[in-house]
């Protein structure tokens, strides 16, 4: 049960984190908006939207490693249902092979089967 809540999570905060990583401004896009570009004037204030971004991509960023962590830990621990493939060492149950006698190893044809066999050779 927690496996799988927190493989939820992991799934959510990997979405948000991406969409965290996309949403941010580089590192050159602050010398625009210095020049009066008027990308200073946003929601969050003069200082833009550096603080509260980085600071919720780390948050989101130590909460993907940390469950990654606990995922793998879980995992490690739990035993997957065995295959019949997985395991080639046991033999499968095998009938006993037919033995033939040595005189019947090799099938005879009738001898009205071989005359109505066409010559190969052209020599008709």
């Amino acid at each position: 049960m927690i496996y799988e809540v927190l493989l939820v999570a992991y799934l959510i905060v990997a979405l948000l984190l991406i969409g965290f990583v996309l949403i941010q401004q580089g590192k050159g896009a602050d010398m625009g908006a210095s020049f009066g570009s008027g990308g200073s004037n946003t929601v969050f204030g003069s200082t833009g939207s550096g603080n509260f971004m980085t600071r919720t991509t780390a948050i989101l960023a130590g909460l993907f490693f940390f469950i990654s962590l606990m995922l793998g830990a879980l995992s490690a621990n739990r035993e997957s249902a065995e295959d019949e493939w997985n395991n080639l060492e046991v033999p499968a149950a095998v009938e006993a092979p037919v033995e033939l006698p040595a005189d019947q190893d090799v099938p005879v044809a009738d001898d009205a089967s071989q005359s109505d066999v066409p010559d190969t050779d052209g020599s008709n």
